[in-house]
């Protein structure tokens, strides 16, 4: 009987255990998880003329919007994160010194400037509000975006590294779109 006893509190104990081991309250509970992403739009506006165009690639989808760019144009473009229907991205926002985007465009010649307001404390922008100065949409025959969402990098460079804007040391990639461009 007194081992039967033993023995049922020593596996409440092991349950007990295990649960506290595998509780995730310790966890920040603004920290974005990659799937909760499930969409990112760009809102690219024609500085000139004003005219905006939006462009949503759905998280693993087999779809890929296609970016109309024309030749020594500017734009204003800002990324929208969403997890459902729910916009989200003021939490990467108010969360920017875990955030940074990624912007690396293959058969493509783009100038990007970061314009966030918002600056994170090593004084870098996360990248939701961008210019994109157009020198060539199309330089090649796969002219494409890849935008990169990185979470937790080490340290972040904002200048141009080959054909990326942005480059990170560390991290996770928390969302990555891609978008085809055309002229």
């Amino acid at each position: 009987m007194k081992n039967g006893i033993q023995i049922k509190y020593s596996l409440l104990i092991m349950l007990l255990l295990l649960m506290v081991s595998c509780s995730r309250a310790d966890e920040n509970d603004d920290v974005l998880a990659q799937e909760e992403i499930s969409s990112m739009i760009l809102n690219v506006e024609d500085e000139l003329t004003g005219v905006s165009q939006s462009y949503t690639y759905v998280v693993n989808s087999a779809n890929t919007p296609v970016i109309k760019l024309q030749d020594g144009k500017s734009y204003s473009v800002s990324v929208v994160f969403r997890n459902g229907s729910e916009d989200i991205t003021q939490e990467i926002i108010d969360e920017r010194d875990e955030h940074f985007l990624i912007f690396s465009f293959s058969d493509s010649d783009i100038t990007v400037t970061r314009t966030d307001n918002e600056v994170r404390s090593d004084g870098k922008r996360i990248g939701i509000l961008t210019n994109w100065q157009v020198n060539d949409a199309v330089t090649g025959t796969a002219p494409q975006l890849n935008l990169k969402l990185i979470h937790d990098a080490l340290s972040v460079d904002e200048s141009q590294d080959g054909t990326s804007w942005g480059s990170v040391t560390g991290g996770e990639t928390d969302a990555l779109a891609i978008f085809g461009i055309s002229d």
